[in-house]
């Protein structure tokens, strides 16, 4: 029986590179997908994200447009006028 050879610390380093990404991926995934159902549930959050953030908004509107509800926008500006207007 050969004795086993020790792993070179290089394979040491990717291993726990490896490990460490896919974390943060699943960090990342958890915490986009959290902001995506904010804005697909909550008009006032994406009110916020149109005065502070537009181009964010904007994505997300062309991401609904592209998977099949295209109405969203429309709803959303005809809100936000009457919401000014009443004010």
């Amino acid at each position: 029986m050969l004795p086993k050879t020790p792993k070179p610390a290089i394979w040491k380093f990717i291993k726990g590179s490896a490990k460490t990404l896919f974390v943060l991926e699943a960090v990342c995934f958890a915490a986009s997908y959290g902001v995506y159902y904010r804005m697909n549930t909550n008009r006032e959050f994406r009110q916020h994200i149109h005065e502070n953030y537009p181009f964010v908004l904007d994505y997300y509107y062309k991401i609904g447009e592209i998977v099949g509800d295209s109405t969203v926008r429309q709803a959303d500006a005809n809100y936000w006028k009457h919401l000014k207007k009443s004010d």
